[in-house]
């Protein structure tokens, strides 16, 4: 499990460094600036959460069940909450209607309190 943490923690960061550039540069052409205000929340939240992996990825022993809930929570939730607002936010330039990625959102972001909330239990219960 921590292999596999911190490959997803590196993986966050290396594409969204990459998206982060492409939004910076040759998306300001493409998108609205609505549109490409989203696009660098997804990138924004998938870098925190790509620095979170990396140290807990770390830092856990990953024995513990909570300790698991608070990795997988953070990729899957990470992964579905910035990957459907990047869809999101090309939506309109691909003249395709995305509208039934909108509650994956916030299904992601769940997923994401998930992780945080295991990852504080974990804490309390170390103590």
């Amino acid at each position: 499990m921590k292999t596999i943490v911190l490959i997803f923690g590196a993986l966050y960061g290396l594409t969204s460094v990459i998206l982060g550039a492409f939004g910076a540069h040759a998306f300001r052409k493409l998108l609205s600036v609505e549109k490409l205000t989203s696009f660098e929340t997804g990138v924004r939240y998938q870098m925190y959460h790509a620095l979170a992996l990396l140290i807990i990825g770390s830092s856990l022993s990953f024995i513990s069940g909570l300790e698991k809930w608070a990795g997988w929570g953070i990729i899957i939730g990470t992964f579905l909450f910035s990957v459907s607002i990047y869809f999101l936010a090309f939506s309109e330039y691909w003249n395709v209607n995305l509208k039934f990625l909108g509650p994956v959102t916030p299904i992601g972001g769940t997923f994401m309190i998930i992780g945080w909330a295991c990852l504080l239990f974990h804490f309390f219960k170390s103590r």
